[in-house]
């Protein structure tokens, strides 16, 4: 199927739209509101952590406990950014450090 080029600018311009609509939404709709309001608090207290749990639980619902070569590389993984964050206590580089060992793993030593 090809676009008409009127057709592409309006998809474009619905994205826009769309995406405006999500970022500024939340700052028309609490604008009046104080900085004091304990459910927002608690919501960006709380949902970082919830973000990173669901991806961790995404990124490892397909690990096979059949053999040995199918989990080690993500125990290993997953070791190394615990240790190293507890040691540097920064997330991008446990994450980046991580995302390395882990590859390193799977091509290399886990072929």
């Amino acid at each position: 199927m090809t676009l008409t080029p009127i057709q592409i600018l309006i998809t474009i311009l619905m994205v826009v739209i769309g995406t405006m609509i999500t970022r500024f939404l939340p700052f028309i709709i609490f604008k009046n509101h104080n900085k004091d309001n304990k459910y927002i608090n608690y919501l960006g207290e709380v949902l970082p952590y919830a973000a990173i749990g669901l991806l961790v639980i995404y990124c490892l619902k397909n690990v096979s406990f059949t053999s040995t070569s199918l989990w080690l590389p993500e125990a290993i993984a997953i070791v190394c950014i615990i240790g190293l964050h507890y040691w540097k206590e920064n997330t991008l580089l446990s994450i980046g450090a991580g995302t390395v060992i882990y590859m390193f793993l799977v091509q290399v030593i886990f072929i």
